[in-house]
């Protein structure tokens, strides 16, 4: 495995520009390598993350974890959680294991490994240092209009048109 591959943009930045607000974690320093506990192979799980209300319109919110730099051409997703109330603005770390009491009708959807849940990072040994965006949209909408059968890419396309805003916040890990 190549571990000089380039390194891709941040793919937010591709999309149609939104209005950013703040998401912070007592887990994830932005920028920074992950801890251990949201790492696969140690912790696997979700991190505490807080944010700032989203703009104006808001009325739930969509939770993502995105690693564009997985050796496939379509990254790698982490976590899908849809419908978050708009009312809530954090989650407590480990919100996203399997079969978690979730706020109001929040549900996730299958992950890249294949489990509605959060799946932490498990880069390819060797391979180059990755990122995990761990993003929350702020949704124009009560819901996103997708159940839970709902793939990663879907949910993506739902929020390109219903997104009023996102806060970014990025971690990152090489194995």
């Amino acid at each position: 495995m190549s571990l000089d591959r380039p390194v891709s943009p941040n793919p937010y930045d591709l999309l149609p520009p939104v209005p950013p607000f703040t998401v912070t974690s007592e887990d994830v320093t932005d920028g920074q390598p992950l801890r251990d506990a949201q790492v696969a192979a140690h912790g696997n799980t979700s991190p505490q993350l807080s944010w700032e209300p989203g703009p104006e319109g808001t009325q739930s919110y969509t939770v993502t974890c995105f690693d564009p730099d997985a050796p496939t051409p379509s990254g790698f997703w982490h976590w899908v959680l849809v419908d978050l109330p708009g009312d809530v603005t954090s989650l407590d770390g480990g919100a996203g294991a399997e079969g978690a009491s979730l706020p109001g009708s929040a549900f996730m959807c299958r992950n890249d490994g294949g489990a509605a849940a959060f799946m932490g990072a498990a880069p390819p040994q060797g391979d180059q240092v990755h990122r995990y965006f761990f993003v929350v949209h702020a949704v124009k909408e009560p819901t996103l209009g997708v159940d839970a059968d709902a793939s990663p890419a879907v949910v993506s396309f739902n929020l390109a048109f219903k997104t009023a805003g996102r806060a970014i916040l990025h971690g990152t890990y090489q194995h």
